[in-house]
């Protein structure tokens, strides 16, 4: 299961690691006194919601109750800040990683460690919360992110995965655990609060791809079913974020590999060869759900603005007394796409509808805006949303591209943008400016990726010995070509005429948010 941004979908598969039935639930995000999160209401409903759905699909399948399965995943958005009393109560309200609310802490931190320390990771919430005297801070037994906090609940076991441990502050890869000079500088950086609490015994415990994590406990059984149906005793696998699953998911843990998730936000993740050569605030370093460095260009902003110009068509159809299909909708507006100019025929575009760290917004406003002798029409309107949602991407990539001089093969796609076939495949890859592969099984996204992860640890269990890589190249990739696409000329000059503006331009985003204020 995966607790996405705007979905919660549960997959199970059959031993060949096919997917074989599916539950999901729409939510979204709350923006409350200034914060983006959700409710633990929201979260129980929607896990609930999600797995009754999976479950009433095998019923209708196969005519079957579902009681148990071999094992399970979580997986969910990365980072962010949950933080709990002894109690187990929380002390705060879940703050997600759209918040960009930490810019005090994170410059901070970075400086001391001498490593990038990204807004959204949860040392980054924690540090500008003790910055900020928070009441709650001297209360804190617990702190974990979203699956982390909803495997502990269905086990008992307050363990993370070592790709999302990354997402809340920096591993040392040669020990597969967090690291320790940093957690003793930071111990000495905060002795003068006098907290009850050092850094290390608020953590949770790292493991790594095929390490056992836990099994399903009765009172976790009956809050993932409350049917009762579902029988406890479970094993499950190291919960993980939605970076690490996207990286099972499209089999890219291997060096000089790389995918690409985009959706409600959009990042890039590169596994490295070797360290980078320095400090960069644009790129973070994580880790393969195995423990492998990896540089992670990640962005706030995606296809939320795109969603939200086609909800505009939509009702503009149903105004006009046409009742349109959603998925004819976004199919035919996104080809259209591909009509247009390679430049965007000068239009821009700005999607920020929240901050942006890549380009330095702490909020963000949509914006569109073009000249008087612009090629407006529909197809460029289009393409220039396509493209800007990949605009900050496209920022971080070329340092990591071109100061550092980092070499990938080909990069591969899953999320919601590439949905509709050749569309946003063709953009990504004039933007990354290398070959962008889509699976069959792109679609299925994070909870397959889940699934696998759980799959691989029973693997293991029973005494397999492959490493992750290449259990996923022999066991589950094998055979899966998938459908390349080569960047483009025209698309690739277009998309550097357009970076020029987009560049050049973000003086007009930042008139934006000191014009517009309000709700970020």
């Amino acid at each position: 299961m995966e607790l996405g941004s705007t979905r919660i979908k549960a997959v199970l598969v059959d031993e060949h690691q096919k997917p074989i039935a599916s539950g999901s639930h729409d939510w979204e995000n709350r923006y409350v006194d200034n914060i983006w999160t959700y409710t633990l209401e929201d979260i129980w409903e929607g896990v609930q919601d999600s797995f009754a759905k999976l479950a009433e699909d095998v019923k209708a399948r196969y005519g079957v109750t579902l009681t148990t399965v071999g094992s399970i995943g979580i997986s969910a958005m990365m980072h962010g800040y949950m933080a709990f009393d002894k109690a187990g109560e929380i002390l705060v309200p879940f703050r997600t990683w759209r918040n960009t609310m930490t810019e005090e802490a994170s410059e901070k931190l970075t400086e001391l460690f001498q490593y990038h320390i990204p807004q959204r990771w949860s040392i980054a919430h924690l540090y500008q919360a003790i910055l900020k005297k928070e009441a709650h801070v001297p209360e804190i037994d617990y702190l974990i992110t979203l699956e982390g906090y909803v495997h502990w609940k269905l086990t008992g076991r307050k363990v993370l995965g070592i790709g999302d441990c990354a997402g809340m502050f920096p591993i040392d890869t040669d020990k597969k655990d967090f690291h320790e000079r940093m957690i003793a500088q930071f111990d000495e950086l905060t002795a003068g609060e006098n907290l009850p609490w050092k850094l290390r015994d608020i953590l949770p415990q790292a493991l790594t791809a095929g390490e056992e994590a836990g099994e399903l406990t009765k009172e976790g059984a009956k809050l993932l079913d409350p049917t009762g149906a579902l029988r406890p005793g479970i094993p499950l696998c190291p919960p993980e974020g939605d970076a690490g699953t996207g990286m099972v998911a499209t089999g890219s843990v291997a060096k000089r590999t790389g995918n690409v998730s985009a959706g409600t936000s959009v990042f890039a993740m590169v596994v490295l060869e070797k360290e980078l050569k320095k400090v960069h605030e644009e790129l973070d370093l994580v880790t393969t759900p195995a423990g492998d460095l990896v540089a992670m260009v990640h962005c706030n902003n995606c296809t939320s603005d795109l969603n939200a110009w086609v909800n505009l068509f939509e009702e503009f159809s149903a105004a006009m007394g046409m009742k349109a299909d959603r998925n004819q909708l976004f199919e035919t507006l996104y080809n259209l796409a591909l009509e247009g100019d390679p430049d965007c025929g000068g239009l821009l575009a700005y999607n920020y509808f929240s901050g942006e760290h890549i380009t330095h917004f702490e909020e963000g406003r949509p914006v569109f805006v073009r000249l008087p002798d612009s090629r407006f029409n529909l197809a460029n309107f289009m393409r220039v949303h396509l493209y800007t949602a990949l605009g900050a991407l496209r920022v971080g990539m070329d340092i990591l591209f071109k100061e550092e001089g980092v070499k990938l093969d080909s990069l591969l796609g899953h999320g919601g943008l590439f949905k509709t076939k050749g569309v946003g495949q063709r953009i990504m890859a004039a933007a990354a400016g290398v070959p962008v592969t889509v699976m069959e099984t792109a679609g299925e996204g994070g909870a397959w990726g889940a699934a696998i992860l759980a799959s691989y640890m029973r693997y293991r269990k029973d005494g397999g010995s492959a490493s992750l890589d290449k259990y996923l190249a022999e066991s589950v990739f094998a055979g899966e070509e998938g459908v390349v696409m080569e960047p483009q000329e025209a698309d690739e000059r277009g998309f550097e005429v357009f970076m020029e503006r987009y560049i050049s331009g973000l003086p007009i985003e930042r008139a934006a948010v000191e014009c517009l204020p309000g709700r970020v």
